[in-house]
C-alpha cells in the first residue's frame, strides 16, 4: 500500500513540477511578447513620425515655392496690365495726333482752294479793268481822231477862204 501512495507522491511532486515549468515558461513568453509589441510598437511609431516629418517637410518647401510663383504670376499680370493701359494711351494719343494732323489738313485744303478761287476772281476782275481800259483808249482815239479831222476841215477851210480873199 505505502509503494502507490509513494508513487502517488512522486508522481504529484512531478505535476507541480511541470505546471511551475509551465508557468514560468507562460511567463517569459508573455513578457518576451510583451517587449517584442512595446519594440515594434515604438518602431512603427517611429516610421510614422518620419514620415508625417518627411511629409510636412515636403508640404512645407513646395507650398513655399508655389507661394513664390503665385506671387511673381500676381506681378506679372499687374505688370502686363500696366502695359496694355500704357499701349491704349498711346493709341489714344496716336488717334488724338490723326484727328489733329486731318483737322489740319482740311483746313489747309481750304485755304487752298478760297486762294484759288480769289485769285480767279482777281484775273476775272483784271480782264475786265483791261477791257474796260482798252475800249476807253480806244473811245479815246476815236474823240481824238474826230477832233483832228475837225481841226483840218477847219484849217482847209480857212485857207480856202484866205485863198479865195487873196484872189
Amino acid at each position: 500500500g505505502s509503494m502507490g501512495g509513494e508513487v502517488q507522491n512522486m508522481l504529484e511532486g512531478v505535476g507541480v513540477d511541470i505546471n511551475k515549468a509551465l508557468l514560468a515558461k507562460r511567463k517569459r513568453l508573455e513578457m518576451y511578447t510583451k517587449a517584442s509589441l512595446k519594440t515594434s510598437n515604438q518602431k512603427i511609431e517611429h516610421v510614422w513620425k518620419t514620415q508625417q516629418d518627411q511629409r510636412q517637410k515636403l508640404n512645407q518647401e513646395y507650398s513655399q515655392q508655389f507661394l513664390t510663383l503665385f506671387q511673381q504670376w500676381d506681378l506679372d499680370m499687374q505688370k502686363a496690365e500696366e502695359q496694355e493701359e500704357k499701349i491704349l494711351n498711346m493709341f489714344r494719343q496716336q488717334q488724338k495726333i490723326l484727328q489733329q494732323s486731318r483737322i489740319v489738313q482740311s483746313q489747309r485744303l481750304k485755304t487752298i482752294k478760297q486762294l484759288y478761287e480769289q485769285f480767279i476772281k482777281s484775273m476775272e476782275e483784271l480782264e475786265k479793268n483791261h477791257d474796260n481800259l482798252l475800249t476807253g483808249a480806244q473811245n479815246e482815239f476815236k474823240k481824238e481822231m474826230a477832233m483832228l479831222q475837225k481841226k483840218i476841215m477847219m484849217e482847209t477851210q480857212q485857207q480856202e477862204i484866205a485863198s479865195v480873199r487873196k484872189s
